[in-house]
């Protein structure tokens, strides 16, 4: 890669803050990354990433695209214990979403998912990064605010100070990269620079979710995932998979104002309700690990950079800091790396109007994984938010691509392939999907009543 510039600053070292420092390194001569915790040495929780004690998966086209950054890292995780489902035995995955159980039985070559905690997965992250000869980690650094041209045409850097000893620097940069989360800043320092701030979209759900690690007897359960979506009338759901260390963690989410309680007995009660009896048993006779974890998420909020007029050089926004997702569809990370992506193509052809060019290409991942988000969150009543003809259309046939996917593996592999941004979701369009959504039904009935022999991959057609 051709070098564009002396020296990077990214402010963060989240998920997006790692690989966006690992693509810079490749086009700046040294990149530093500011990040305000301490970052510890193994595995563990930090307090910058509350969400990390809850569930997480690696989607499949994340899994890929870190594999391409940092070789060799998806062999690293499963060599260090995090379980793979392969999609070679769909038993292993109990899959409920819209109300409609997917086929649990045959096998899919298409679908596959990293089982893995958050620190488990940024703990590896992290520690390729650090072998990266020209990138620099300050932790316990604060970001006070950013430098720029007297004109504000262009960012010059970022001051820091030290969190311990209050020593405060400036950190000049041709490239400052705002991966700060969802409360990142770079909209009141647009303000302040005379930019204005980019519009948003909100998509308001009143998430709140609690969560239990634990040890599941050996032999209790055999699915190593479960998925227990929310649907109207009851809009609270759960997940449970395995993770590394013979770990597995449960995450049991309410929305629209209903909260998941905060002790592990009462949250075996509340999910009653819809958990499978036989999951909900080897639950409560696990060990547990610790103290139920407790987070809330109010809305989806999508920044709109994509539509500013002006932006200053020198800056961009990536991660959370542009888009922060319902965490109910495990997105966040695999956008982050989509984006990361995305800046890598635009610096290759140079830095001119290099802002107008990121924020455009970051916004097709972000399209895809907010249509899909927002179109779940839109499908409860009970969620606020205007409902266009088009996503009333798209909800209605997505619960007829769902209601074929209770015994059909090729439609359940698509699907998980579109919600796990590897396709786009006009493969739910071709007219094979077309067909067998719409005659779901009507073969669902001619099933009834005969042996029900798994739908595999050798009894598809290509979609």
């Amino acid at each position: 890669m051709a070098k564009v510039g002396d020296h990077a600053v990214v402010l963060g070292a989240s998920m997006a803050g790692l690989v966006t420092a690992r693509v810079l390194s490749d086009f700046f001569d040294t990149v530093t990354v500011v990040e305000r915790d301490t970052l510890p040495d193994t595995a563990a929780n930090r307090r910058g990433v509350p969400q990390g004690r809850h569930l997480h998966a690696l989607l499949a086209r994340g899994a890929d695209v870190l594999d391409e950054l940092f070789p060799g890292i998806l062999n690293e995780l499963t060599t260090g214990g995090v379980p793979y489902f392969d999609g070679q035995d769909l038993s292993k995955l109990h899959y409920n979403l819209g109300g409609h159980r997917a086929i649990s039985a045959g096998s899919t070559e298409k679908f596959n998912l990293y089982l893995t905690s958050r620190p488990f997965l940024e703990h590896h992250v992290r520690r390729q990064v650090r072998h990266i000869a020209n990138i620099t980690v300050a932790e316990e650094h604060d970001v006070v605010d950013l430098t720029s041209t007297p004109d504000g045409a262009r960012v010059t850097g970022a001051r820091i100070v030290d969190r311990r000893s209050r020593h405060e620097a400036t950190l000049a940069a041709e490239l400052v990269v705002d991966a700060t989360g969802r409360a990142a800043r770079t909209p009141t320092w647009l303000e302040q620079l005379g930019y204005g701030r980019p519009v948003e979209d909100h998509v308001t759900m009143q998430l709140a979710y609690s969560s239990q690690l634990m040890r599941i007897r050996p032999g209790a359960l055999h699915e190593m995932g479960v998925i227990v979506g929310v649907v109207p009338g009851r809009p609270t759901g759960m997940g449970l998979f395995d993770c590394e260390d013979g770990k597995s963690v449960m995450t049991v989410m309410g929305m629209a104002g209903r909260v998941p309680p905060r002790e592990f007995s009462a949250l075996c009660e509340w999910v009653e309700e819809f958990a499978p009896p036989h999951v909900l048993a080897a639950v409560r006779d696990a060990e547990l690990i610790g103290d139920v974890a407790h987070h809330r998420t109010p809305c989806s909020q999508w920044r709109r950079y994509d539509k500013m007029r002006r932006f200053p050089k020198g800056l961009l926004v990536i991660g959370d800091a542009i888009c922060s997702f319902n965490p109910i569809y495990g997105q966040g990370m695999t956008v982050a790396a989509l984006e990361a992506l995305a800046l890598r193509d635009c610096l290759a052809c140079g830095t001119d109007d290099l802002a107008r060019r990121f924020f455009r290409a970051a916004a097709r991942p972000i399209r895809q994984a907010w249509q899909l988000a927002a179109g779940g969150d839109l499908a409860l009543p009970e969620i606020p938010g205007e409902r266009s003809l088009i996503t009333r259309l798209l909800n209605g046939y997505v619960d007829r691509v769902l209601a074929a996917a209770e015994f059909d593996a090729a439609v359940f592999s698509q699907f998980a392939r579109v919600t796990s941004l590897m396709d786009p979701p006009t493969r739910l369009l071709r007219p094979a999907m077309l067909w067998r959504a719409a005659s779901a039904d009507y073969r669902r009935r001619h099933r009834r009543g005969e042996a029900v022999e798994p739908v595999g991959v050798a009894e598809t057609i290509p979609i």
